[in-house]
């Protein structure tokens, strides 16, 4: 059963979608809200699945999980911004400094000249 209502799920949004590109010569606030409408009762069928539930209880419990992350204070973010940027910055030189060196001993040894 509950791959029954998977499926009228998936149905829902496709059902949306068609509406929205059947109805083109419909105002486009209308065509959006076929788009939603059909998401809606999408979540609504799937809600009604036990995968369904099972994914929203998982949804649930990750949100209220992410409540509980201790996130970095502002000056921490921007620090951290800093670094990443300085570092970025001194790779930079480096590889370039590397990448010349290289090119100028790959033109000696061959006997190049850039004249």
């Amino acid at each position: 059963m509950d791959k029954a209502k998977i499926a009228l799920a998936v149905a829902c949004i496709v059902l949306g979608v068609w509406g929205y590109y059947h109805f083109a010569d419909a105002a486009q606030l209308l065509r959006v809200l076929m788009v939603l409408g059909g998401l809606a009762a999408a979540a609504g069928v799937a809600w009604m699945s036990e995968p369904g539930k099972a994914f929203f209880a998982f949804a649930q419990e990750s949100w209220q999980e992410a409540g509980r992350v201790s996130w970095p204070t502002r000056k921490e973010t921007v620090q951290t911004t800093l670094v990443v940027f300085a570092f970025v910055a001194v790779m930079g030189l480096f590889l370039f400094s590397v990448d010349t060196t290289l090119a100028w001993i790959i033109k000696l040894l061959t006997g190049r000249t850039d004249g």
